[in-house]
């Protein structure tokens, strides 16, 4: 039998871990494969880890056809669709869904767009049987069950991150804001940082904030009563008294060391 395995379709299911993949194992390996593989032509679109271990082991299995797809997309925004609505599946995973959801939509409509005749208008969203919309950050979001925020670090994530922070993410060993942080640096220093462990992408998401904090301007605060304005100006012109005592010390100090020079000489 030939099974064709589509790496972007294994790439919108999270992996079991250690503990659940060994649960599957005894299962499969006592009970055999009782439930049917599913296959879209020869596209394996739903058992993954089930025919990784009856290859494994060489446990019998049976497969099935889903033929209500008429392309590959139909069968990514199937497979989309039954993990967005697992409760299981990770803040991380549902945004990286949701957006890979919204290009595919934002596809077909931009594909059906371009094949309309010159005279017909645009088809409309609502056109397409897909809810929601999907137009707005928001629409994708509220998908995900993600707040906005959360979503734009998604996406951040997606388009800047290397492969192994990627990874690190959905392994729970950074959360999405840390990670959304660390994808700002090289991607040399972001598998860097990986390799050193939890520790280490905690420190460089805290170095990277510390940096960005220091960079910003800080905001001038204007006070708005008389009293207050009085109190502000009060601690600037401390402020610059003891501004001035210290340059005052410091030219002392120059003073004696080129008095000390000079004797020297």
């Amino acid at each position: 039998m030939n099974i064709t395995l589509n790496e972007e379709l294994r790439s919108f299911i999270d992996p079991l871990t250690p503990v659940e993949y060994a649960a599957l194992e005894r299962s499969l390996l006592a009970e055999g494969c009782r439930d049917a593989l599913v296959l879209w032509r020869d596209v394996l679109i739903d058992g993954h880890n089930r025919y990784d271990i009856c290859r494994k082991h060489d446990i019998p299995f049976r497969t099935v056809q889903n033929d209500r797809f008429e392309s590959l997309e139909d069968v990514m925004l199937w497979v989309i669709d039954n993990n967005l609505a697992r409760r299981s599946v990770s803040d991380f995973q549902r945004g990286m869904l949701a957006l890979r959801k919204k290009e595919i939509v934002a596809a077909r409509m931009a594909q059906r767009a371009a094949e309309a005749p010159p005279d017909q208008p645009a088809p409309e969203a609502e056109e397409d049987p897909v809810d929601p919309p999907w137009s707005t950050r928001e629409d994708v979001a509220k998908a995900a069950r993600v707040s906005a925020n959360t979503l734009s670090q998604i996406e951040r994530i997606r388009k800047t991150a290397a492969p192994e922070l990627v990874e690190a993410v959905r392994k729970g060993d950074i959360s999405v804001s840390a990670a959304a942080t660390v994808a700002s640096l090289p991607a040399q220093a972001q598998v860097a940082a990986v390799a050193g462990g939890r520790k280490e992408l905690q420190q460089a998401a805290r170095q990277v904030r510390e940096q960005k904090a220091g960079a910003k301007p800080k905001k001038e605060v204007v006070p708005e009563s008389p009293e207050e304005q009085v109190k502000a100006l009060r601690s600037q012109v401390g402020e610059l008294k003891d501004r001035v005592a210290t340059l005052l010390t410091e030219n002392e100090v120059l003073r004696q060391k080129l008095a000390a020079l000079g004797a020297g000489a």
